[in-house]
């Protein structure tokens, strides 16, 4: 099992009161902090106002954040938990994703969603529809997607949706990854999300489950990739950790055996933030030690 450190931008309350300059040169120091000891891939948030209501606090967006934090790091890859699929055209989303894997020398994943917080929707005049058809719009996002980002110079993608749609698109330059551009779904959902990601995704992102409720959601996941002729191995599962969870949060014997947990069950990475990372090395410092005392694989630099 890999690690996967969400750096600090502001979201959860963490830069509050704190000026742009300084809060940006510490999301990018907790991200090289987090390459130099061994983190398999660096990550951001999706979101435009603060958790849980909107303050008037930062909010770095991600986008332009991972092109800037790609820049100036080497070797972590790097991507957000997750994208929500409202805020962009699916076609402008495969285009920037493939710019920013020009600039990260391949190293960037694209995690998507069908979105959540309803106040950013309205604020920035997205609307807010219901689950299905948001779930709808992430289904046509995800076929556009996948056409835009299919290797091969002369493809140019067409796809007819009821909700997203592109005609006789080019998307040059294509992912530099020999093997294609990760994509990573995220959510819960059983009935659709886990049949979109077992149709269109390498990954699927689980969100704040526990290695309890891991072990009982892996048939269900293993049995939509049966629906369709997929091999289950094929698609790794990881977990976003929830930066509240005591376990999580707290250094120590409980953080090692909930690591070892998921790692015993099969987990692919456990992607996760420490709000106390905008404020101290030590966070991220004493994350390593507990999780090469669980068998999490790093590769300090």
């Amino acid at each position: 099992m890999k690690l996967g450190i969400i750096v600090p931008q502001g979201w959860t309350g963490e830069y509050d009161g704190w000026e742009p300059e300084r809060a940006w040169a510490r999301t990018v120091e907790v991200a090289r902090h987090a390459e130099r000891l061994g983190a398999d891939s660096v990550w951001l948030f999706d979101h435009l106002h603060t958790v849980p209501k909107p303050t008037d606090e930062i909010t770095f967006e991600s986008f332009t954040s991972l092109a800037a934090v790609a820049a100036l790091t080497e070797r972590v890859r790097l991507g957000q938990v997750v994208i929500c699929n409202g805020f962009r055209n699916p076609a402008l989303t495969a285009k920037m994703a493939a710019t920013l894997d020009a600039i990260s020398n391949g190293r960037f994943e694209l995690g998507i969603g069908a979105g959540w917080k309803r106040d950013e929707w309205l604020a920035y005049g997205y609307g807010f529809p219901e689950t299905g058809e948001r779930l709808a719009m992430l289904h046509d996002a995800l076929e556009v997607v996948t056409r835009m980002l299919e290797p091969g110079r002369h493809i140019h993608a067409t796809y007819e949706g009821e909700h997203h749609s592109v005609r006789d698109a080019r998307n040059i330059p294509k992912p530099i990854q020999p093997t294609g551009m990760p994509i990573m779904v995220g959510g819960n959902g059983p009935k659709v999300t886990w049949r979109l990601a077992a149709r269109y995704a390498d990954e699927l992102n689980l969100d704040g489950l526990s290695p309890d409720e891991v072990r009982e959601a892996l048939p269900t996941i293993r049995a939509r990739c049966d629906e369709i002729g997929r091999d289950p191995d094929s698609l790794g599962v990881s977990v976003h950790t929830w930066w509240g969870m005591p376990d999580w949060r707290e250094a120590g014997r409980d953080r090692q055996r909930l690591l070892a947990d998921y790692a015993e069950l099969g987990v692919s990475r456990v992607i996760g933030l420490l709000r106390a990372s905008a404020d101290s090395d030590a966070a991220l410092e004493s994350l390593a030690a507990d999780a090469r005392a669980a068998g999490v694989e790093l590769t300090p630099a």
